[in-house]
């Protein structure tokens, strides 16, 4: 018994990122992150507000991106290294939870452009059409993904000098149970980074309104509208809201205001 505790590891090794108590925690942290989102729906301006079908297309594509990164993490940590794969699973995940996300927020922009330029709409993030087209939301998740794998690939690099290793040396040696490494790199840090990470990324993924005003109408045409507001020009969204007193309340969206 004392010889076994002697050769007990302290640190986590190889294939504890992929053990069952690994997979286990990812999958809380998964659950964490979709909920986040759901909390983000809901604080949205109900007149604004996304619907379950847009909203749902656009947190998978950052879904998909945010597996592709992890498990890409996770894979890397076994391959690269057989000393202590959670510290290079942690120096990895905050590379891409600050360097990253300014590479993401460079490559949508990049992206967004070219797309714009070219006028293919259904690349625009956040837009599928009316009604929503699952191409469109295919062709934006494969963007994204692009964006994704580039920013990966560029954040890898970053971690190949060997200055890395001696902040392995000393990021996680105060902890001495591999159960308790697995749960800090796995779900603590990115529990508090994600939930800011995530709610940055959706407001570049979904569809931005560039409305000016915002005005209910219950009678009176919309050229009587746009005379009394000094709107000469507008683009004009309607959204459906419930009856009031069995009367059709419609939300014109007005945009483009041109001053006289």
């Amino acid at each position: 018994m004392e010889e076994l505790e002697l050769v007990r590891p302290s640190h986590c090794e190889r294939g504890e990122l992929t053990a069952p108590f690994g997979i286990g925690i990812q999958a809380i942290l998964g659950a964490i992150a979709f909920s986040t989102l759901l909390l983000k729906r809901w604080r949205e301006p109900r007149e604004l507000r996304r619907t379950w079908k847009i909203w749902f297309y656009d947190t998978s594509k950052q879904g998909v991106g945010a597996a592709f990164i992890h498990f890409a993490n996770v894979f890397l940590a076994d391959a690269v290294t057989a000393e202590d794969p959670c510290t290079w699973y942690l120096i990895s995940f905050l590379l891409d939870s600050t360097v990253g996300l300014l590479l993401i927020y460079l490559g949508f922009k990049l992206t967004q452009k070219i797309v714009h330029h070219f006028k293919i709409r259904s690349l625009y993030f956040g837009e599928y059409g009316n009604p929503p087209k699952i191409s469109a939301f295919l062709g934006q998740t494969i963007l994204y993904l692009i964006v994704m794998v580039i920013e990966k690939v560029l954040v890898g690099v970053m971690v190949l000098p060997s200055f890395w290793h001696e902040v392995r040396k000393i990021l996680l040696s105060w902890i001495k149970d591999p159960h308790i490494e697995v749960v800090l790199v796995m779900l603590i840090v990115p529990f508090c980074v994600n939930a800011l990470m995530f709610w940055v990324v959706d407001n570049l993924l979904m569809k931005r309104s560039k409305a000016k005003n915002l005005v209910s109408l219950n009678s009176g045409s919309q050229e009587q509208l746009l005379k009394m507001s000094g709107y000469a020009k507008c683009n004009a969204q309607y959204f459906k809201l419930k009856p009031v007193d069995h009367k059709q309340t419609t939300a014109l969206l007005l945009t483009d205001r041109q001053d006289s």
